[in-house]
């Protein structure tokens, strides 16, 4: 990605554009740059996109847990004097954005969520007892997507790093067992922000049906699919994510 990283206070985070804040909230594998064609896209239609640096492998191991990375999310908004705030998560990051909502709802103005984690996360911190085979993590990386040439040399590399580096391997499964201990079922029916879901037809990591118990317990969401396409929509089909969010962003007056 070109865009320079900004380091302030305890902070590390991309910002381009001008306007509305859409502040996007990676996955745990998920570098900044899954995001790109977002932040293009919506930093020349009148948005500030504002992609903060999750401390995931930083956090000491008692705070590594979905509450503390929302009460992160909490502190960045603060710390960036934002008000009336778009959230965008992928993945884990749609887990921290959903819960961060539930326990500062009057900032969030709209929560937009793609392959999210919340309800089910039986894939999140399985497999890697095979973790030293770098053909076994490919195969676990190209897994994530519906065409498995998404997942680019640098992302199996990043992928085989991470699993392979003990401290990051702890906090990895951490994170998996946080993400089960905060299932958002039961907090979901009380959460009337408006929510756009995006989801990947094929995704096989969160599965079709886990989008539509967001779409049943989330009181204002709207659900829309997007072919072909796995775990993380706004990587595979960049275009097609952008048409879908911004037409809702519209329709919603956001």
């Amino acid at each position: 990605m070109a865009h320079l990283l900004k380091k302030e206070k305890d902070f590390r985070y991309i910002e381009v554009g001008e306007g509305t804040p859409i502040i996007v909230l990676h996955g745990l594998m998920g570098g900044l740059s899954n995001f790109d064609g977002v932040t293009k896209h919506f930093s020349s239609i009148g948005y500030k996109v504002i992609i903060p640096e999750l401390p995931i492998y930083t956090m000491s191991l008692l705070k590594t847990n979905v509450k503390s990375f929302a009460n992160y999310l909490k502190d960045f908004i603060e710390f960036k004097g934002l008000d009336e705030v778009i959230l965008l998560g992928n993945s884990l990051g749609g887990h921290i954005g959903l819960y961060h909502t539930k326990l500062y709802p009057k900032k969030i103005k709209a929560l937009i969520i793609t392959g999210s984690s919340g309800l089910y996360e039986s894939a999140m911190g399985g497999g890697y007892t095979k973790r030293s085979d770098y053909e076994v993590m490919k195969k676990k990386a190209q897994e994530v997507f519906y065409d498995p040439a998404v997942a680019t040399k640098e992302i199996v590399d990043e992928v085989y790093e991470t699993v392979n580096d003990r401290n990051k391997l702890i906090k990895t499964l951490a994170i998996a067992k946080s993400a089960i201990r905060h299932n958002m079922a039961k907090d979901l029916p009380n959460m009337t922000t408006p929510t756009c879901i995006i989801w990947g037809k094929n995704d096989t990591v969160t599965p079709p049906d886990v989008a539509e118990e967001f779409h049943e317990l989330l009181p204002d969401s709207e659900l829309y699919w997007i072919d072909k396409c796995g775990h993380a929509a706004m990587m595979e089909h960049p275009e097609e994510f952008n048409t879908i969010l911004s037409k809702w962003l519209e329709k919603r007056g956001f």
